[in-house]
C-alpha cells in the first residue's frame, strides 16, 4: 500500500482510517454515505474540527486526481484541499482524500430552493461557473468535464462561488488552444442543459429558470469576460485613460493585472496595451491584507466598502485623516469581531462570518428603507438573526442525535446513519437518474 498525505501535520486523524478494507464496508459511527447516485463509492468521515470525502476509483485516475487538485490549488483556483491518495491497497481500488468544502452547497439544493433564497438564482450560477471556466482556462487547465455535478458552490454576498471537484477528465497545458477553449465551453453547455432538465422533469427546478436558456448563455458570457479579460487594445501616445478605465473594470469584475503588455506602434502615435498576467480575487486579497480575514470576493468588496463609511467617521468625528489599514484595525475590533461574538454559536452554522456580516448589513438598508431614516448595525442584529434562526447549516456538523435521527443538518448532504438507512428514500432526497459525480 503507497500512501500519500499533503501536510500531514494538519491531518493526524487519518491514520485512523481503515485503508486496508474497502470502502464499501467501512461502518465506523463517523463514516456516513453520501446519498445520490456517483461513479464511484463516496464517504463522508467526520472527525471533530475536520470533515472529510472519501472517493473509491481506479489508482491511475486517483494519482491523476491528486496531482491535478492540488496544482489547481497551487494555482489559486477555488476547489477543495486535496489531503491524500492511497494506491497499491490489497482490497479494491485507490482513494483519494479532500477535505470537506464548508458551507458549500451543490446545485440541486440551491435550485430546489432550500435554504436562504438568492435573488436571480439561474443568472448567479451562470455567472459563478463561467467564471471559474475562464480562470481554469487562463491557468491552462481543460476540464473535460464540465458540469453542474462536478462543482461546488458557496454563497458569496447576495452571488454564488463555484468551486471545481472533479477532474478525473482534466489536462494541463502550458496555455489552451481556441479549439480546447470551444470544446470545454460545447461540453459545459450540453451538461449543464442537461443537468437541468433532469431536474425539471423530475419538478424539482425553479420555476423561474429555463434549462435551455441558461444552457445556451454561458457561449456568450464566457466570451464577453474572455475578451475582457485578454483582448489588445490601442489608444493614442501620451491617453492612459483607456488602460485605466479597463483596469477599473476588471477589478469591478475582481481581476487583478499584475502585468500590462505595452507597445509602441509601428508610426509611433498610438501604443497597444495587452493583460499578460490576470488573477482573481483583487478584493479578497485586499481585504486579507488589511485585516487578516478570509471571504469571497463579493463579501471582500462589501465589507471593504464597510470598512471605507467606517474611517469616514472615524475621520468626522475625529476631525484628522485615519489611512485605510488604521480604519481597518479599528473595524475589525469595534464592529466586526463584536458582531460576530454577540451572534449564538449554534447560528454561526448556518452561514460562514463573512456572508452572515454581509446579508446583516443588507438587512439593515432594508429596515433603514422600511423606516425612512438610519438604523444601528447592533439594533439589525436581533431582528437579522430571527431570519438565520430559520434557515438550514450549511456546514456540515454531525452529532449522534442527529445522526440517529437521520436529520439533514447541513442544508447539502442528507445523512443517515450507515445501519439505519431506510428500504426507500423519501422523494425529495433523490437524485436525478444521471450525474451527480463527486
Amino acid at each position: 500500500m503507497r500512501v500519500q498525505v499533503a501536510r500531514p501535520a494538519e491531518h493526524a486523524a487519518l491514520t485512523e482510517l481503515p485503508f486496508d478494507i474497502r470502502l464499501e464496508d467501512w461502518d465506523m459511527p463517523n463514516v456516513h454515505p453520501v446519498l445520490g447516485l456517483h461513479r464511484h463509492i463516496v464517504k463522508l468521515v467526520e472527525f471533530d474540527g475536520a470533515s472529510y470525502v472519501v472517493k473509491e476509483l481506479p489508482d491511475e485516475l486517483a494519482d491523476r486526481e491528486y496531482r491535478l487538485l492540488r496544482e489547481i490549488a497551487d494555482s489559486g483556483l477555488p476547489t477543495a484541499e486535496m489531503v491524500a491518495v492511497i494506491t497499491d491497497r490489497s482490497v479494491g481500488e485507490g482513494l483519494v482524500v479532500t477535505r470537506h468544502l464548508d458551507y458549500s452547497l451543490p446545485y440541486r439544493s440551491l435550485l430546489m430552493g432550500r435554504g436562504l433564497r438568492i435573488p436571480y438564482l439561474g443568472d448567479r450560477m451562470l455567472d459563478a461557473l463561467v467564471v471559474l471556466l475562464v480562470r481554469i482556462h487562463l491557468a491552462g487547465f481543460f476540464w473535460g468535464d464540465c458540469s453542474l455535478s462536478n462543482t461546488l458552490f458557496r454563497r458569496d454576498a447576495g452571488a454564488l462561488q463555484a468551486y471545481i471537484i472533479d477532474v478525473e477528465t482534466a489536462e494541463r497545458h502550458p496555455e489552451l488552444t481556441p479549439g480546447q477553449r470551444e470544446l470545454d465551453l460545447m461540453i459545459a453547455t450540453d451538461n449543464v442543459a442537461g443537468g437541468l432538465l433532469d431536474l425539471q422533469a423530475a419538478g424539482r427546478l425553479a420555476d423561474d429558470i429555463d434549462p435551455i436558456e441558461v444552457a445556451l448563455a454561458i457561449d456568450e458570457r464566457y466570451q464577453r469576460l474572455w475578451i475582457e479579460l485578454t483582448s489588445e487594445a490601442t489608444t493614442h501616445i501620451g491617453d492612459v485613460s483607456p488602460m485605466r478605465a479597463r483596469l477599473d473594470r476588471l477589478h469591478e469584475l475582481g481581476f487583478d493585472v499584475e502585468e500590462m503588455e505595452i507597445i509602441t506602434t509601428d508610426d509611433g502615435t498610438r501604443m497597444r496595451y495587452i493583460p499578460k498576467v490576470v488573477e482573481h480575487g483583487y478584493h479578497t486579497d485586499r481585504l486579507a491584507s488589511l485585516t487578516g480575514l478570509v471571504a469571497g470576493e463579493n463579501q471582500a468588496r462589501r465589507m471593504l466598502q464597510d470598512i471605507r463609511a467606517y474611517g469616514a467617521e472615524l475621520q468626522r468625528t475625529s476631525r484628522r485623516h485615519v489611512p485605510e489599514n488604521v480604519a481597518a484595525v479599528r473595524w475589525l475590533d469595534q464592529r466586526f469581531e463584536p458582531i460576530m461574538e454577540s451572534i449564538p454559536a449554534e447560528l454561526l452554522d448556518r452561514l460562514e462570518a463573512a456572508e452572515i456580516f454581509h446579508q446583516l448589513l443588507e438587512h439593515r438598508w432594508y429596515m433603514a428603507e422600511q423606516a425612512g431614516q438610519d438604523v444601528a448595525l447592533e439594533d439589525a442584529l436581533d431582528d437579522y438573526l430571527s431570519l438565520l434562526e430559520t434557515a438550514p447549516a450549511e456546514r456540515v456538523q454531525l452529532d449522534a442525535a442527529s445522526v440517529a435521527e437521520g436529520r439533514d443538518l447541513t442544508g447539502e448532504l442528507p445523512i443517515f446513519a450507515a445501519d439505519e438507512l431506510p428500504d426507500e428514500l423519501p422523494d425529495e432526497l433523490l437524485d436525478e437518474p444521471e450525474g451527480d459525480r463527486v
